[in-house]
């Protein structure tokens, strides 16, 4: 199919979907009682909705059919119970099953049919259309960042996409929640979290040294901020996390949670912090610390060297969750 031809037929499906909502939505109003369990429903209602790379409009009050287009950000749509049918996927590694899902939450795809929109960052967007969805929810940050495919996305049907970088995942499930009509859900969710976090808390004893948010790249050193998600988690667990080191580090794709410096200037920074790991196997940061730079650390000496597990470097409602029992498991 030539150039021509396809946006021939974006056209037609934009075209089409204008035509079914005209006949069955009841305008562009809001159903304030979406997600709440109450009997009040417009019909077909839909409302227009601000996201991170525009405003979109006719988005279905109750969607039936979602696609993700950003594997980070279906892992907070399947938190919610939100019904998505299909999701882009990764390159099958060790932080994912076989087909290129997360691990943190592959069983809650499995257990909702959720199937393979396609695999790698860009959105196939033809085979996004043949899965008729009434709604698409991806990224405009990371690797998945879908903002210069908006257009061809919006043609086959509303589409709201979202940072996921320099907010708390609880954060951006109340968006979603909001956006979604999902409120209720978003709320018991979050509550949820929070009460586990209080009982880790209670139950924990947090070092007095600060935390060093780290990932190590061999060449270089990734550091998380405390504004991170990982940051934040930690700062709500009771520990204080250690801020980057001094100076512009290399980011990526503009994100702001975390940035890298080199492997000399992170280990003059951290000092006498505790390292917690990102995302290593226990072989990779045994590696790490064994290295000249990081082996003389107070952190490695005294065996304050911790595993965060491999599914931490994005956090979710499942994610955040593993990294809580390993905080448990570490300092309980």
């Amino acid at each position: 199919m030539n150039g021509r031809q396809l946006r021939t037929r974006f056209q037609g499906v934009a075209v089409l979907a204008a035509g079914l909502l005209a006949l069955t939505a009841c305008g562009d109003t809001a159903d304030k009682s979406a997600g709440t369990g109450t009997s009040d429903k417009a019909a077909a209602a839909t409302r227009s909705v601000k996201h991170d790379a525009g405003t979109a409009e006719r988005v279905p009050a109750q969607p039936k059919r979602i696609v993700s287009v950003s594997v980070t950000m279906t892992g907070h749509l399947l938190a919610l119970d939100a019904p998505v049918i299909a999701s882009q996927a990764t390159p099958p590694s060790v932080i994912t099953d076989k087909q290129g899902f997360f691990t943190q939450w592959s069983d809650a795809a499995a257990k909702n049919s959720v199937k393979v929109a396609y695999q790698g960052f860009e959105p196939d967007v033809e085979k996004v259309l043949a899965l008729k969805p009434d709604l698409i929810v991806g990224a405009s940050s990371g690797a998945e960042n879908a903002e210069k495919f908006y257009d061809k996305l919006s043609a086959v049907a509303p589409t709201l996409l979202y940072r996921h970088d320099d907010v708390s995942w609880q954060d951006l499930t109340a968006r979603l929640g909001k956006d979604l009509g999902l409120e209720k859900r978003a709320s018991e969710v979050v509550a949820a979290h929070d009460e586990r976090v209080g009982e880790v808390k209670a139950a924990i004893t947090v070092p007095k040294q600060s935390a060093a948010l780290v990932r190590d790249n061999q060449s270089a050193m990734t550091v998380f901020t405390p504004e991170s998600a990982q940051g934040r988690l930690l700062t709500s667990l009771g520990f204080t996390v250690l801020e980057p080191p001094a100076g512009k580090g290399q980011t990526q794709g503009g994100r702001s949670d975390f940035a890298e410096f080199s492997q000399e200037k992170v280990a003059d920074t951290a000092k006498d912090s505790s390292l917690l790991f990102v995302s290593h196997t226990p072989e990779e940061i045994t590696a790490a610390t064994a290295r000249p730079v990081w082996k003389d650390l107070a952190a490695v000496k005294d065996k304050r060297v911790h595993d965060l597990g491999l599914d931490t470097f994005r956090l979710d409602y499942y994610s955040a969750g593993n990294l809580i029992d390993k905080i448990e498991k570490a300092f309980g």
